[in-house]
């Protein structure tokens, strides 16, 4: 974390460590019996390269990525339309990435469920999801804890451990859809970690995700979230996805974005909005700018001003998020007056504003609260 101000500009440099080799890789080290290719994380291509090196006929390819995408299965042994012997040379050399419950609490307020699941390495990773009338939508991460260093985050008190695969990504949607027996329609990519800081393993999570052989979710369905790595924003543009890019802006000014997150430091706040421009000019697709509301830090009538002359201009929805409160750190949430205040500021200036509805708030709803406690109050011989 020391580091962050120095090397965050290096970030998307660092996407090609130990946490992210490609999978043509992870399938030439299935054929040697060096490791275990990461099935999961495969598309169809993929499946059917690692099908020919087998010996077996290419449409094995399309019954393998059904039964992980369409019946998400955990084990070869349950493809019952392979024969043994393929199940057999699977199971040698692939493995089935499989994410473990380890506690699930739910809302009494809202019916919001919290999720956290174990790795496969122990590591401990969060998961929300939540009912709205237009269909259930799930809050994912893309890290175990994160490095960016946000102050009223508890995500990142301590760090990152290491980029989830898309296989892990992929895998908290496709449990959550099994524990609570109902489809997901939407997806945001908000939870633990800075998703572009795993870009490739982003990008592989999202052509998975809306495969149509899979849960074929929409990419209008799918958001997201970013504090702002610049080069990465642009990389995404020039693939025009149909994705919602939100920026976590939470300030009017680059001097206050500074204060509460050290990524400004890295990339002033005029060129990050300017990344946003970008990204609405390649793909059409409205932007989504977050703004936690600090009490006393950034809730003025000064920064609705400001924030008004930030975006002016661009096609664009901002939405007001009452921060969440964490023992670590003297922020507080603005008082109601003030969030009602900042967004009648913002709608005479003819800004589109939303207050996030808050979810979960009686179960450590912030990002990284319930997996913080957990790792606090249990005993490290009890941890998965």
């Amino acid at each position: 974390m020391q580091n962050i101000d120095n090397d965050v500009k290096n970030i998307n440099t660092a996407n090609a460590d130990e946490t992210n080799a490609d999978t043509a890789g992870a399938v030439n080290e299935a054929a040697t019996d060096i490791d275990k290719a990461d099935i999961l994380s495969m598309n169809m291509d993929e499946i059917k390269e690692l099908m020919k090196r087998l010996g077996e006929p290419a449409f094995r390819a399309g019954q393998i990525f059904s039964w992980l995408h369409e019946k998400r299965v955990s084990s070869f042994e349950e493809m019952s339309n392979l024969s043994k012997a393929l199940r057999e040379k699977l199971a040698e050399c692939c493995e089935i990435a499989t994410l473990v419950p380890q506690e699930v609490l739910t809302s009494k307020i809202d019916g919001t469920k919290k999720f956290l699941f174990a790795l496969s390495d122990g590591n401990i990773i969060e998961s929300v999801w939540m009912q709205y009338k237009h269909g259930n939508s799930v809050c994912i991460s893309s890290q175990v804890g994160c490095k960016m260093g946000c102050k009223f985050c508890a995500s990142t008190l301590d760090g990152c451990v290491r980029s989830l695969k898309a296989s892990e990504m992929l895998g908290q949607i496709y449990r959550i859809t099994d524990i609570t027996g109902e489809r997901v329609s939407n997806v945001v990519i908000m939870g633990s970690g800075e998703p572009l800081d795993n870009y490739d393993n982003l990008i592989r999570f999202l052509e998975l995700i809306s495969d149509e052989k899979g849960l074929c979710i929409s990419q209008r369905n799918i958001t997201v979230s970013t504090c702002g790595i610049v080069p990465k924003m642009l990389q995404l543009a020039d693939l025009k996805p149909q994705i919602t890019l939100a920026l976590s802006l939470h300030a009017s000014n680059q001097k206050k974005r500074e204060e509460l997150m050290p990524i400004a430091k890295a990339y002033e706040i005029h060129e990050v909005v300017d990344a946003c421009k970008y990204y609405f000019d390649k793909t059409g697709r409205r932007i989504t700018f977050e703004y936690s509301l600090v009490g006393g830090i950034n809730d003025t009538d000064d920064d609705a001003r400001e924030l008004t002359q930030l975006i002016r201009g661009i096609n664009c929805h901002v939405n007001l998020i009452p921060v969440n409160p964490i023992k670590e750190r003297d922020y507080v949430s603005s008082e109601d007056r003030r969030v009602q205040a900042f967004k009648l500021k913002l709608e005479k200036n003819g800004v589109h504003v939303t207050i996030r509805r808050e979810m979960g708030r009686d179960i450590s709803g912030a990002c990284g609260q319930l997996r913080r406690s957990y790792l606090s109050d249990v005993p490290k011989e009890d941890k998965p």
